[in-house]
């Protein structure tokens, strides 16, 4: 797949789009699709790992229209009521959520789907439901490694040790860094990622680019008032963990906290049930059964991962798939993660483990 995914991406998938064939396909339903948030204009992308998982504004117009034209979006509403057996769906149906509750998901995406009549399921962590908008803390740490130009040398009093010298052994480091800080609660975190900014000999004011300008809708999250606004403009809200950590590097008593309180502190916030989760990160590493029946046991009535979805994927209640639709999606290949081509083709070229 790695070797013929530019010809899938730039022949194969717009090629058969063009005939029609992805969305004759039968695959049983529903799709569920997951966005990151929308490129605030006048913003230029920092990095493509950073970056990569919102789209633009023209990109997600584009989707909209082929969604509208060719499928059955349905409302969250609807997918509760298929969730808890209470409907069916039609043919083709089709969910839209978005994680990560960014300030641009209001200022940007929200009226674009109100100029297509479409609703979509918002995921909101701990952070946004007080009255001052924070960062995601694993943005803020991938930020601080990249306003580094010297070599890196971090030593935490944890014991934690990691170098680098390239962009690339900077992402290396990122990520064990979000692997090992996701084992704390949100306190030690904090320790530690000050700990990390002092070893970086990094001040206060280094972030203050990130809080002025197109940076700041890139980057800051909802307050509680956004999120009331979202929900006054139609949206569902739904709950993505207190801290947004990988949820299985905890121990038990902590990933619980992440999950129930953070229903639980959502609905006392908004007034009305969640009965939705989205796992942080979401794949099934940072979701696994332990997550699964913690989810359950909290009372959603689903949670949904970050992969594996498109029409004929299974739809097991509390790990539901969805399409990761990321900024580089071309309208073929969007269609071909749509449709289920792309799993299924995944799935029959993948080697056994």
């Amino acid at each position: 797949m790695r070797v013929v995914s530019p010809l899938l991406k730039n022949a194969v998938f717009p090629g058969l789009a063009k005939l029609g064939y992805l969305r004759r396909r039968n695959g049983a339903g529903p799709a569920i699709l997951t966005y990151h948030g929308i490129l605030p204009k006048d913003y230029k992308m920092i990095d493509p790992d950073l970056d990569g998982s919102l789209v633009s504004a023209d990109s997600f117009r584009r989707q909209l229209r082929l969604l509208k034209n060719q499928y059955n979006v349905i409302s969250p509403q609807q997918f509760l009521d298929w969730c808890e057996a209470k409907q069916d769906l039609p043919p083709r149906a089709v969910l839209l959520t978005c994680d990560d509750d960014l300030r641009n998901t209001l200022t940007e995406m929200v009226p674009i789907l109100q100029e297509h009549e479409l609703s979509c399921l918002f995921f909101v962590t701990g952070a946004s439901l007080g009255a001052l908008p924070a960062m995601l803390w694993y943005e803020q740490l991938y930020l601080m490694l990249l306003a580094v130009r010297e070599d890196i040398a971090l030593d935490l009093h944890d014991g934690f040790q990691a170098r680098s010298r390239t962009l690339p052994e900077k992402r290396r480091v990122w990520w064990s860094l979000v692997r090992h800080l996701s084992q704390f609660d949100a306190a030690e975190r904090r320790t530690l990622l000050d700990e990390v900014q002092a070893q970086l000999c990094l001040n206060d004011a280094w972030s203050t680019q990130v809080l002025t300008g197109p940076l700041r809708c890139r980057f800051l999250m909802l307050n509680v008032a956004e999120v009331r606004s979202l929900m006054a403009a139609g949206m569902e809200v739904g709950a993505h963990t207190l801290t947004h950590p990988l949820l299985s590097q905890l121990p038990p008593e902590a990933a619980w906290t992440e999950i129930a309180e953070s229903r639980a502190r959502l609905e006392q916030v908004i007034g009305r049930r969640v009965w939705a989760l989205a796992y942080p990160f979401g794949d099934t590493a940072s979701a696994t059964e332990r997550e699964r029946e913690m989810a359950e046991r909290a009372g959603f009535s689903c949670a949904f991962l970050n992969v594996g979805g498109g029409f004929g994927a299974p739809m097991p209640r509390f790990a539901l798939p969805r399409v990761h639709v990321t900024g580089e999606m071309k309208l073929g290949e969007f269609e071909a993660h749509v449709s289920g081509f792309y799993r299924s083709l995944r799935q029959r070229f993948q080697r056994p483990a």
